[in-house]
């Protein structure tokens, strides 16, 4: 009882695990170079196997792919969308992240909303079409791309 009167008093200070203020620009980022390593393993370990069944197993040969090469992308980026957000609802990492000890959080609770979540996903495609979206890290410094700040999110580092 003692430590909450200290704390409520402004005597102690109160200690957590991932310090998360109101203030958005106070969630550390995770490194650039962690979180491209990052993206790089997921994309061999969820977006490559999706590839190849979508093109080889459901669609039968690239030839009928590159026919109705609108629906193939839509399975694609369907099926890659239910893993990666499972993912990130369970645990708020992919294989990628977890290898990096990378964890995805929302700048002021914790743990994302689905809405978050999927406004993350879409702004991320988006993100990777537009040269300017890939380069968006750099022009801020606190290390926030534009999936970041529209979705309310952060990619940090963590002990596990």
């Amino acid at each position: 009882m003692s430590r909450w009167r200290d704390i409520k008093q402004g005597k102690a200070e109160e200690t957590s695990n991932i310090n998360i203020e109101k203030n958005s620009s106070t969630v550390p980022c995770a490194p650039v170079l962690s979180r491209i390593k990052a993206f790089i393993t997921d994309t061999f370990l969820i977006t490559t196997p999706v590839l190849y069944i979508v093109i080889y197993l459901v669609m039968g040969s690239g030839d009928i792919f590159s026919q109705f090469r609108l629906e193939g992308w839509g399975l694609i980026l369907g099926v890659h969308f239910l893993i990666i957000m499972i993912f990130w609802l369970r645990t708020g990492q992919t294989p990628g992240m977890k290898a990096y000890s990378l964890k995805l959080i929302h700048n002021t609770k914790g743990k994302p909303s689905i809405l978050s979540l999927t406004i993350r996903y879409f702004v991320l495609l988006i993100s990777m079409i537009s040269i300017f979206g890939l380069f968006s890290v750099y022009f801020r410094k606190d290390n926030k791309t534009f999936q970041d700040i529209f979705s309310n999110t952060s990619i940090i580092e963590f002990d596990s």
